[in-house]
Order: C-alpha cells, then structure tokens, then sequence
C-alpha cells in the first residue's frame, strides 16, 4: 500500500500496490513564494537598469574602474535577476502528461547560471584590477562617492523586496543575497572614494575593484555549490536525511525504514519517497500514513511525501531483486 501526500495541490493521485488501492490525502498548504514576487523583480530590474546607465556613464566619464566594475556588476544583477524571474514563473507552469512534475526544477538550473555568470563576470573584473594595479590612474573623489551612494540605496531597496521570501525559496534567497552583498559593495566604493580624496591614493580604486571581486565570489561560491547538488538530486541543506528516518521510525507500527529518497523538485519545494516496514502491532494503515505524513511536514516542511506501507516478508522480498520496482 502506497501514499500520496501533496500540502501544495489539490489533485488525488491514485497509485496501486499489489491489488490495493491507495489511500491518498491532499491538504490546502502554502501558496508559492515566487506568485507573491512578480512586482518585486520587475521593480528590481527596473530600478538597477537606470542605475547602470547612470553608473556607467559617470565611471567612463571619471575614469573609475570601480564604478564602471560595479556598473558591470550591477547589469549581471539584471540579468540575475530576470533569470530568477524567469525561474520562478517557469516553475509554476503546470504539469502534464509529458512532465509530470512540471518545470519547478527551472528555479535551480536559474540559480546555477545566475552564480556562474556572476563567478565568470567576478573573473574578468579581478583580471582588470590587476593588470590596473601596475599603473594606477586618478580619479574624481566625489562623483565616486555620489554614484556609488545612490547604488547603496537602490540595491538595499531591492533586497528589501526578497527579504521576506528568502527562507522559503533559495531562488528568492538568492536575488535577496546578491542584492545585500551589492549594497555592502557600493559601500565599499563610496570608502575608496573617501580614502581617495582624504589621502590622494590613486591605487586605492584597483584595490577596492579586487575586494569587490573576493567579496561576490564567496558569497556566489555556496549559491554555485547548493545549485549544483540540487540539479543532482542532493538532499537540499536544510534537511536532516538522518533525522527523518528517525522521525519515521519512532512511529508508532513502524519496525524499519527503507529506500528513503529525499530531493528538491524547485527551490521552494522538496519531495520524499520511503518504504515502511509495518511491526505486528501496527495499527491501522490510513492512520499510520497520515500521522507519517504530518510529522514530516511539519518537522521538516517536505510537502510532497509518497510512502508505501508494507509487510515484512514483502520487505524482505524487495531486499532479494533489488531493481524490480522497490527503490
């Protein structure tokens, strides 16, 4: 006997286990974090494009490899953050017969471009400063000050945005976390810029364009790492695979736990399969699978869970072939 456990949507799912129909329960959860952000990303992209024409025309106009590098950066961020955006709806799309789970995993792979641009960008920018570093040029101070100013409050307006979604979407996390680290960026440029006109340092630009580069590609680098290991099907971070299988055991009817997957099918949404091995006291089934249900969703958010209750000698066959359908 199988179950379907789904807190997100209302459709039953009918599996069949050796001649029994399922018991299969649906429940009204959350709505999906990325509906709710539809104004936010267009106000954040329109808000960092007028910001990079702005950006980039003063930092040519000055000659500041800071502000032109933080005005690359920030043009990155727009496509960062369409690409999120694009994610978020795509991942929404309903599922078919052709792809049943729908196109949620397009809020990871989103994730993963939007780190290995942002890394490849990061790369080209550290290149710069270096080969600047050996011949440092003059800049102007105060228009260094202005323009990376306004950056401080037009990325702190845009992370503001995201700041409510980001524990629930690490699609939205991300945007959220690019948008803060520019604004600490920006602040970066506006202390190069006050150093600049306090002690005359020409080479203070270059440096600051290098720490600039160190400071995104660490924050970049774990968004890279935990996209990666969901486009794999990892565990997502935030949950204790371990954990779960006690959870499950310490059920009451429960004897063993096995075939146990746990994976993300988008940023804000992961899903759980297991084998239950029923003890000779166990109760009655549709009880045992609603309770397992509950206390993984509650204890760990995983709204998608299907089980599959089963005996021990069934247990005991699906050890012997593994492959034949008991993973």
């Amino acid at each position: 006997m199988s179950t379907h456990h789904d807190h997100d949507h209302d459709h039953d799912h009918d599996h069949h286990d050796h001649g029994k129909p399922a018991h299969s329960h649906s429940a009204h959860g959350h709505s999906h974090a990325p509906a709710e952000f539809n104004r936010a990303f267009a106000v954040g992209i329109a808000l960092n494009i007028a910001f990079v024409a702005i950006e980039g025309f003063y930092g040519w106009k000055v000659n500041s490899l800071a502000l032109l590098a933080d005005a690359g950066h920030n043009l990155s961020d727009v496509a960062g953050l369409a690409l999120a955006w694009g994610g978020a709806l795509a991942g929404q799309l309903r599922p078919t017969a052709r792809n049943t789970y729908g196109w949620q995993r397009a809020s990871i792979l989103a994730a993963f471009i939007n780190a290995l641009l942002l890394l490849i960008a990061m790369g080209s920018l550290g290149w710069e400063a270096i080969n600047r570093l050996g011949s440092p040029e003059a800049t102007q101070g105060w228009t260094l000050i202005g323009v990376a100013g306004a950056g401080i409050l037009v990325n702190t307006a845009t992370a503001l945005m995201f700041m409510r979604g980001r524990k629930d979407d690490m699609n939205i996390r991300g945007a959220f976390l690019h948008m803060a680290a520019d604004a600490l960026v920006s602040l970066g440029v506006v202390i190069g810029g006050a150093l600049y006109l306090w002690k005359g340092w020409s080479w203070i630009d270059p440096v600051m364009s290098l720490a600039i580069a160190v400071v995104i590609v660490l924050g970049t680098w774990s968004l890279l790492s935990q996209s990666l290991h969901l486009l794999f099907d990892g565990v997502p971070d935030s949950v204790d695979l371990p954990a779960v299988r006690q959870r499950l055991l310490n059920l009451p009817g429960v004897a063993d736990v096995h075939d146990l997957h746990i994976w993300a099918m988008g940023t804000s949404k992961t899903a759980l399969t297991a084998h239950l091995t029923l003890s000779a006291q166990a109760a009655e089934n549709d009880a045992l699978l609603q309770a397992a249900s509950h206390e993984i969703h509650e204890n760990f958010g995983i709204s998608h869970v299907t089980l599959q209750v089963e005996t021990a000698a069934y247990a005991q066959q699906c050890a012997l072939r593994t492959g034949a359908g008991c993973s």
